[in-house]
């Protein structure tokens, strides 16, 4: 079990942690993020990543910042899991990358570049994975139109036959 105080001690008051039924959640400065993920994957057993997304924020109610990113962790060993959440925002929002701690980062890190546009600095292979490279766009932001923007007729079609 996570001790709060524990880590209030080691990143200082730039964590905040939460609780809400059973679910444990650490919400961390972007400038902290790294650091606080490699000590919970190498001193307090957090061995497993179990996702990478985003969300953005665009237009929420009393929000300060654009985008919020979520690493999902759970610890094999006791069973615990644990939401770490940190903010980035625009112009240029990134993150480094967690790929040194956990290899399967790298397709997780991939798609959160391809639907928000959150670079991850120091990421080995950074490209879009779900859309076409010539696509400019980041589908699962807020602004982005539910139509798009007309980027799709350039794509071939492709028939049930040829797929």
């Amino acid at each position: 079990m996570i001790e709060e105080s524990t880590l209030k001690q080691q990143f200082g008051d730039g964590i905040w942690i939460s609780e809400f039924r059973d679910n444990r959640r650490v919400v961390v400065s972007a400038e902290q993020v790294h650091h606080l993920l490699a000590h919970l994957k190498n001193q307090l057993g957090f061995d497993f990543l179990v996702d990478i997304t985003a969300v953005d924020y665009l237009e929420y109610e009393n929000s300060t910042d654009r985008f919020g990113v979520v690493y999902c962790l759970l610890n094999m060993q006791t069973g615990e899991r644990l939401v770490v959440k940190t903010f980035v925002n625009d112009p240029n929002p990134s993150l480094p990358t967690v790929y040194s701690l956990w290899r399967g980062s790298d397709w997780m890190e991939r798609e959160v570049y391809d639907m928000f546009g959150i670079t991850f600095t120091g990421h080995p292979d950074l490209r879009r994975i779900l859309s076409p490279d010539e696509f400019s766009s980041y589908p699962l932001r807020k602004d982005y139109p539910l139509k798009g923007r007309g980027e799709r007729h350039n794509f071939p079609v492709i028939t049930r036959a040829e797929s």
